[in-house]
């Protein structure tokens, strides 16, 4: 059995609802494990919950209700979101299961037996909003902190600490040393900056069970549970080494399992930019004292604002991914969370926009393509293609070799827009040739032939261009050209797959037009 494709999204922390930024960062490692499935690898995509921790334990407090009922509440959420996302997800990790926490102990035993643990008093300021200790430099002049802290407290207590500091210059030597390790080039250059021009501090890696409750026990030391970073970051391992991944398993002195998933290590963890010190600091060297390989890549992805501000519950000023799904279809809203924000940069959601590209791009770019192709071809040679032709194969041929190393370089808008020149080509193709208009000169017939299918054929490779991004869509496209296999096989867009003498079905509509005036 060979390694397979394996990446992961950020654990969501259980205290609220799924919102644009949640999404939007599923769709792109769904779109990355799509393509890498269609390009014929085996990949294995988590995605879960980060569920342990203070803003928990007092959430569930407030709400009366024990902390692991109050997660299996969220849970559900959820999980329900993922499928409305239409994910394909391998596996959903939980922080709180017993897989994970088997996991996380062994870890921990395993360093504090091999010397990277000690104990020592803190005296400082803590905040419980973020459930991270602040020092000096996280004042304000004023001698208070930003808001996003929430209240800061002083305190006095002892704490287990994980000797961070002791690879600073071997962190900054493997980034250097692997460009690609920290994706996009901006991001990369943050963290060295960081990391050449700060000591690094020890890490605080345990909570007293007086001050917290809910969280991992230290195997060594029932008084405390485990950081909650130190407990969530393990998760992309602990799945691996729960299904008894030799690779993960062994290092750590678990079990591994005989046809156990290759997983270790992670090709991708995809995150928002606000976690990348966690990502790309603490966790290699969590992993390079566990003796475990390093991800190939950290892929850090920009936030979202709406109508050019932060997004505010408070304020309203917010997008309801669900309501937009509901509205508009799940293949729409996929389409336009990565058409409109490349990986990086921030991106800025207005509802016109996506209005502007349902409209001109879906429903009256592609979905007006299938359309009409299908319909000539069924209203003048009853669905059956009555000959080939490579007019376009040229074209064609062009754009999918473009689309492709777009998608093997994770470079997803760009895909997109090299699929869609694709799109405009065909449609332009329909207006030189008229098709309607050959139907009507009977001495044109063998022309009309040959433009129904460069259409139809044009349909047909779409659909597997498509299908990272917007599979439902695809799968219709195919379903209404009639065409077996599917289209999440990336070989199949190549030009002359439809045979001579083969029939179509009738075309319905792929994204049905709003009347967006009246809204």
């Amino acid at each position: 059995m060979s390694k397979r494709f394996y990446l992961t999204t950020a654990i969501d922390y259980v205290n609220g609802e799924p919102h644009l930024g949640h999404a939007y960062e599923k769709v792109i490692t769904d779109i990355i494990a799509r393509t890498h499935l269609s390009l014929g690898q085996d990949v294995f995509y988590l995605t879960g919950l980060d569920e342990h921790g203070q803003k928990v334990q007092s959430a569930a407090k407030a709400d009366g209700k024990d902390p692991q009922l109050y997660c299996d509440e969220f849970a559900a959420i959820w999980e329900t979101f993922a499928g409305r996302l239409n994910l394909t997800n391998s596996d959903f990790v939980r922080t709180s299961s017993q897989r994970h926490k088997a996991f996380v102990q062994a870890v921990l035993q395993n360093l504090h037996d091999n010397g990277h643990f000690y104990q020592a008093e803190y005296r400082g300021f803590y905040s419980a909003r973020q459930e991270s200790f602040l020092t000096e430099k996280d004042r304000r002049e004023d001698g208070t902190f930003d808001p996003i802290y929430g209240d800061v407290n002083e305190l006095v207590e002892h704490n287990y600490y994980f000797k961070l500091g002791q690879h600073q210059q071997w962190l900054i030597d493997h980034i250097e040393a692997n460009p690609s390790f920290i994706q996009p080039e901006t991001r990369r250059n943050e963290v060295l900056g960081f990391l050449k021009n700060n000591t690094l501090e020890d890490l605080c890696i345990t909570r007293p069970k007086e001050r917290l409750e809910w969280g991992i026990q230290l195997p060594f030391d029932e008084r405390y549970v485990t950081y909650v970073w130190f407990d969530a970051l393990s998760n992309y391992a602990s799945i691996p080494a729960a299904l008894g991944d030799a690779a993960v398993a062994g290092p750590i002195g678990l079990d591994s399992k005989p046809a156990a998933p290759e997983l270790w290590p992670a090709d991708i963890h995809v995150i928002g930019k606000d976690i990348l010190k966690f990502h790309a600091v603490y966790w290699p060297i969590m992993l390079k004292a566990m003796k475990l390989p390093l991800p190939g890549q950290v892929l850090v992805h920009g936030w979202w604002q709406k109508d050019g501000q932060k997004m505010s519950k408070t304020t309203g000023n917010v997008v309801d991914p669900v309501g937009v799904i509901e509205e508009w279809g799940v293949d729409a809203f996929r389409y336009y969370v990565v058409r409109e924000l490349d990986i990086g940069p921030d991106g800025n959601w207005t509802d016109e926009s996506f209005e502007a590209r349902y409209s001109a791009e879906l429903a009256n770019g592609l979905g007006n393509l299938v359309n009409r192709s299908l319909s000539m071809l069924n209203r003048y040679r009853g669905g059956m293609l009555e000959t080939t032709s490579d007019e376009l194969a040229e074209d064609a041929e062009k754009w999918i070799t473009k689309a492709r190393r777009n998608y093997e370089s994770h470079q997803i808008q760009a895909a997109l827009i090299s699929i869609w020149r694709l799109v405009d080509r065909a449609n332009q193709y329909v207006e030189q040739t008229a098709p309607f208009k050959l139907a009507k000169q009977e001495d044109q017939s063998d022309r009309l032939n040959e433009v129904l299918y460069n259409l139809i054929e044009c349909c047909r490779i779409l659909a597997v261009l498509i299908w990272p991004v917007i599979p439902d869509t695809a799968e219709k496209i195919f379903e209404q050209v009639n065409f077996d296999g599917s289209p999440a096989d990336f070989e199949l867009a190549k030009w002359g797959g439809l045979a001579e003498g083969h029939t179509c079905n009738k075309a319905t509509p792929l994204f049905p037009r709003k009347d967006l005036e009246k809204k």
